[in-house]
């Protein structure tokens, strides 16, 4: 079995092997080259203190790396692509040619065919998935310190880093191979991975993601001259809201006052619509828990992986 599955494999694994070999050749000499432009630039001491001249210096690394984001954003179609080229055809392929029938009747099950195929499968899948998740965890730190707005929690950058890409890469090979045993046609199969994979990676970053941990809340009493923040750093800013005193919602949105005019405190400013004691009240996830939403993210999707690769089994046993 390993050395027929290897036959029937090698040519997608010698791709897989040139996309690392490729994803590598990107990823190691830019992120070398950032991490050299951040330590040059004394950026490290510009993420804790605003000192002189830190604003042009993240200007600079910005212009220079700040068009890298965009080209990363492609390598969230990896696990897709690994799921349909890789879990799709293993059953699909061999009820469309016809050679399941005499795979199936060469002294081993169904059930031990399924098993050593997607466990092979999936063993190999899913070190290519680590390799590249923390590659490029470790491209993306100089970036993500030098942009608040980007941190590791944000939509995109989550999804292609740390361990979650191997549960969606063994998400993705195990929705392919049960898709090939409700549509046992290859393209067929490809197209409803590609359908089921999208909406169940959005339906889990827009409906469970934000509530794997309760999330914490920040009050920040708008002051004189000044809009509190709150300690967002690396967060995930779930909502943002301006309120009242007594807690009656305002808008949408902060608050950050301009100077006090004529003595009057921005928080008493007739125009702003807010009376003393008003508020910014922040809902969002700490920064220090992206490991830990990493590993529950992965397991769900690992879990979900294991769950079709039962109901694929037991669809196997029953194709005629």
């Amino acid at each position: 079995m390993i050395w027929l599955t290897w036959r029937q494999h090698r040519r997608q694994a010698l791709f897989t092997l040139l996309g690392l070999a490729a994803l590598a050749a990107f990823v190691v000499p830019t992120g070398l080259s950032m991490r050299h432009t951040f330590t040059r630039l004394g950026l490290a001491d510009c993420v804790t203190t605003a000192g002189p001249g830190c604003s042009t210096n993240i200007e600079k690394f910005s212009s220079t790396y700040g068009s890298l984001v965009l080209v990363s954003v492609l390598l969230l179609v990896v696990p897709l692509m690994i799921g349909l080229f890789w879990g799709a055809p293993v059953v699909a392929r061999e009820v469309e040619q016809g050679t399941h029938r005499m795979i199936w009747t060469q002294g081993i099950s169904r059930r031990y065919w399924a098993f050593v195929k997607c466990g092979l499968l999936g063993g190999a899948v899913a070190a290519f998935a680590l390799v590249y998740g923390l590659g490029v965890s470790w491209w993306y730190e100089p970036l993500g310190q030098i942009d608040v707005r980007q941190t590791r929690f944000t939509e995109v950058f989550f999804d292609m880093q740390g361990m979650a890409p191997v549960g969606y890469t063994l998400f993705g090979v195990a929705l392919g191979v049960f898709a090939g045993t409700l549509l046992p046609k290859v393209l067929p199969a490809m197209a409803l991975t590609l359908a089921g994979f999208v909406g169940v990676r959005a339906a889990v970053a827009l409906l469970a993601r934000p509530h794997y941990m309760t999330p914490v809340a920040d009050d920040q009493i708008i002051q004189d001259g000044t809009g509190g923040q709150g300690n967002l750093a690396g967060g995930w800013v779930l909502s943002k809201e301006v309120r009242q005193a007594d807690g009656t919602f305002v808008t949408s949105g902060t608050v950050r006052c301009p100077p006090a005019a004529d003595g009057i405190p921005c928080a008493s400013d007739p125009a702003l619509g807010l009376r003393p004691g008003a508020y910014n009240h922040q809902v969002f996830q700490p920064g220090d828990r992206f490991w830990t939403f990493q590993w529950i993210e992965t397991g769900v999707f690992v879990a979900l992986a294991a769950l079709l690769i039962w109901f694929a089994i037991r669809r196997i046993r029953r194709i005629a």
